[in-house]
């Protein structure tokens, strides 16, 4: 399965906010911190906010924090906000088309293939479903956290280049 980039964004900025707890952060902030294109990021922000990820605010010191407590933001939380819901295998029933068609009798149960996609999206799920933010956070080395919110703390900022 091949993911878009914007959803490693989406779990990096995420991740990241998490680092800095009550400190709003804005767009062009985050995509400077990861070197990305501010529109385009903005996009998968929205998508965050929507699905409840995070929490925006507009104007001039407006920009994102997390939506809920860390501990209840899960990887699949971001995964679905950026991606949808959706299982990324469709069947589409191709057994009963062509010259190898199979008689409709012959096909009342779901196929063994879209059964085997189906249990390894719901396996990914609730992989996915089963690390917190909170989680990422807490496996990082304790300077990568701290530089995060030296960089993001709010005032004046030198930013390194």
């Amino acid at each position: 399965m091949k993911l878009p980039e914007s959803l490693e964004w989406a779990l990096h900025c995420t991740t990241l906010l998490a680092q800095v707890p009550g400190t709003t952060v804005s767009t062009a902030q985050l995509a400077q911190h990861f070197d990305l294109p501010p529109a385009y990021l903005a996009k998968q922000l929205a998508r965050l906010v929507r699905a409840g990820v995070l929490s925006g605010t507009t104007g001039p010191r407006g920009g994102f924090r997390l939506g809920r407590p860390p501990a209840r933001i899960t990887v699949l939380d971001v995964v679905e906000a950026i991606e949808g819901r959706g299982n990324p295998y469709q069947c589409r029933e191709i057994r009963r088309q062509g010259r190898g068609a199979l008689p409709a009798e012959e096909c009342g149960k779901r196929c063994a293939l879209a059964a085997t996609m189906d249990a390894a999206h719901t396996a990914w799920q609730d992989s996915l479903r089963s690390v917190s933010v909170a989680e990422l956070v807490g496996s990082l080395p304790a300077e990568i956290p701290e530089r995060n919110r030296r960089l993001l703390a709010p005032g004046p900022h030198i930013w390194p280049s």
